[in-house]
């Protein structure tokens, strides 16, 4: 028996990582936000590895905090670790990535939750959408609950239709045993969406005191204080260390002799895995001239005896696992607690959205995280907070917001899911992006704070440190293009000890920088400050000055694009009205919908010829008029 339960400006169907941004955002401005989870002892849960951040990750996660989100002050007060990752390289792929108590993590969120003003946390399963004249006014749940509201976000991560395998054994199920969400995966279908089924998958976890650490190696925070938040000023000091083993012929041999008994060879499963985090038994079959693959052992917290083995993926069954740990050094008497699993889900297939997250088919209704293809925790949560913005602001009549390629990661993600599609889970890399050295880790506030402040997601207090750390990071700059170094013998010796060739005249201080065994510590002692500088204004000064000359290019081609990217395709245009189009760029840009020509030559099937073509059919007005279907 259905009944009215309330009424809300923004509905969010789902409680996980995705989710929870969606909902603090649209609340944080303003809009009268529910949540609505299956089990509110899920919220933010980590059912996969228990970290955050890494390679192309980290950099969404501090995206997201200068937009305002909760990922990187939430994993700031809950780690059990931090490393920065690729110290060694440019500052294009340097990544922090947190080793998380998955339990703490989630607790603390869920406080949050329960502490935003606009923002109601239920427990209930959503099982139809409310949908009048295509426009999504609402949801139903399981009990017969409904809920009317402006704009509809789902993020049912990995539940729609979820099933688990492992061995011969499956059955339906959400990650980590839980009730899958199948009714609602059905109604979408009838709603018109094209769905796909991926596949995803956990190794096992084993007790920490059955493992022999002495065969492995240790692998330690970094000892410098560091965090994700721009805001987070208290740091973990405390930290726990994560232990590296391998795999080895014996392990690898054992595997191939029970790949007959491994769903994905035997054809039980059907969804497509992600590339980029395969399974233990695919690395073997694909890289079988590897004599070893690293297995990291990860605390899943402070307060668990559960380690979480890195690497091990796996749905072979149960006993099978058990013999394959025994065969990794420091693992050989270890006690598993929690088998390994796949998991197969349903997800919509990311074409059917638009830049904004809104579905081509339903107008108000939005979908983030993983049933738009996706896999990792950052990269829902990315896709999450701008659903959430983009939700609420058009629950509040106020303009969406669209994060270009070279504006952040999330854009690069967005725009590659809306325009590309996928044909299997993605995942971010730094090779996506063709701006990575504008996209950096340690740049993501100068990016983005003045979007979320506009947005009423970064407070004045907040914003007005922000203006000072961008005003002292430009007046540091402008005094060492203004200062001249003389070669003198303290100087000369200084470059020496840095590794560098003397100075046969004098030079500005901002092209002493510029060299490579130079540093802004070296500058700083030539050509004391008055006062101290901030580390992170001294990090931009020296990367600016360093990486100038590069900075410059990406900029001008980011201004080339930008006539595409400003370019408006007309809304209703009659792609078959356009003569001499490829029958395969037609094909795909009646599909995908392009807002923007830039965009349209994004997609995979649309030549150079066809945009030339395309260009020149808006320039003269010839198709600008709304189809009359």
């Amino acid at each position: 028996m259905q009944y009215e339960a309330g009424s809300y400006d923004v509905i969010v169907i789902g409680a996980g990582h995705a989710g929870v941004e969606a909902a603090l955002a649209s609340a944080r401005m303003g809009a009268k936000t529910l949540t609505l989870t299956i089990n509110l002892d899920m919220v933010a849960f980590m059912p996969c590895n228990p970290s955050v951040g890494g390679p192309a990750k980290g950099i969404v996660v501090r995206e997201i905090d200068a937009l305002g989100g909760e990922m990187g002050r939430n994993i700031d007060k809950t780690h059990i670790q931090m490393r920065m990752l690729n110290t060694g390289k440019g500052p294009a792929v340097r990544a922090l990535r947190a080793q998380a108590d998955k339990f703490a993590y989630q607790h603390e969120m869920k406080k949050t939750m329960e502490n935003e003003e606009n923002l109601t946390l239920m427990q209930g399963m959503v099982e139809r959408l409310i949908i009048e004249d295509g426009v999504c006014t609402g949801v139903v749940t399981q009990t017969g609950a409904v809920f009317k509201a402006k704009t509809v976000v789902i993020t049912t991560g990995t539940f729609l239709r979820g099933e688990i395998i492992l061995g011969e054994l499956k059955y339906s199920s959400g990650p980590n045993n839980q009730q899958p969400s199948v009714r609602l995966s059905e109604h979408l279908e009838e709603l018109g969406f094209d769905l796909v089924r991926f596949k995803t998958g956990t190794p096992p976890r084993v007790d920490s005191s059955t493992i022999d650490y002495s065969k492995t190696e240790i692998q330690p925070g970094d000892d410098v204080p560091r965090a994700f938040s721009y805001e987070t000023t208290k740091y973990i000091t405390d930290q726990l260390p994560c232990w590296l083993t391998y795999t080895n012929e014996t392990t690898h041999q054992l595997i191939d002799n029970s790949l007959h008994l491994s769903p994905m060879y035997s054809g039980m499963i059907k969804g497509t895995g992600p590339r980029y985090c395969p399974s233990i038994e695919d690395k073997v079959v694909r890289f079988n001239d590897k004599p070893r693959h690293q297995i990291f052992l990860e605390p899943e917290g402070r307060n668990t005896q559960e380690v979480y083995v890195q690497g091990l993926s796996t749905s072979l069954p149960e006993s099978v696992q058990r013999d394959i740990l025994s065969t990794i050094p420091g693992l050989e008497n270890v006690q598993m607690m929690r088998p390994g699993y796949a998991i197969e889900y349903d997800a919509i297939v990311p074409t059917q959205l638009w830049p904004t997250l809104e579905t081509k088919v339903i107008k108000n209704l939005y979908t983030a995280g993983q049933i738009n293809g996706t896999s990792g925790y950052e990269e829902a949560a990315g896709q999450g907070i701008v659903a959430g913005i983009n939700a609420g602001r058009r629950s509040l009549d106020k303009e969406e917001m669209i994060l270009g390629r070279s504006d952040a990661y999330i854009g690069v993600l967005i725009d590659d899911l809306v325009t590309k599609g996928t044909n299997e889970p993605y995942r971010l890399l730094t090779s996506r992006a063709e701006y990575r050295l504008l996209l950096r880790h340690d740049n993501a506030d100068l990016r983005l704070t003045e979007i979320g402040y506009d947005l009423g997601l970064i407070s004045d207090e907040r914003y007005d440190k922000f203006q000072s750390k961008k005003a002292a990071i430009e007046a540091e700059k402008e005094r060492l293009a203004g200062i001249i170094i003389k070669p003198t013998s303290e100087v000369q010796e200084i470059i020496k000890d840095a590794g560098g060739s003397e100075l046969k005249d004098g030079i500005r201080a901002s092209d002493l920088l510029k060299r490579p065994e130079m540093n802004y510590s070296h500058i700083a002692h030539i050509i004391p400050v008055d006062g101290e500088i901030d580390s992170d204004v001294a990090e931009q000064v020296e990367i600016q000055t360093k990486y100038e000359g590069y900075i410059q290019k990406s900029l001008q081609q980011v201004e080339r694009l930008k006539k595409l990217e400003d370019k408006r395709i007309p809304d209703q245009i009659d792609y078959d009205a356009i003569n001499g189009l490829a029958s395969e760029a037609r094909q795909k840009l009646k599909q995908v919908r392009p807002l923007t020509v830039a965009q349209a030559s994004r997609i995979s099937g649309v030549n150079p010829a066809d945009i030339s073509i395309l260009l020149v059919y808006i320039e003269q007005g010839k198709i600008a008029k709304v189809s009359n279907e």
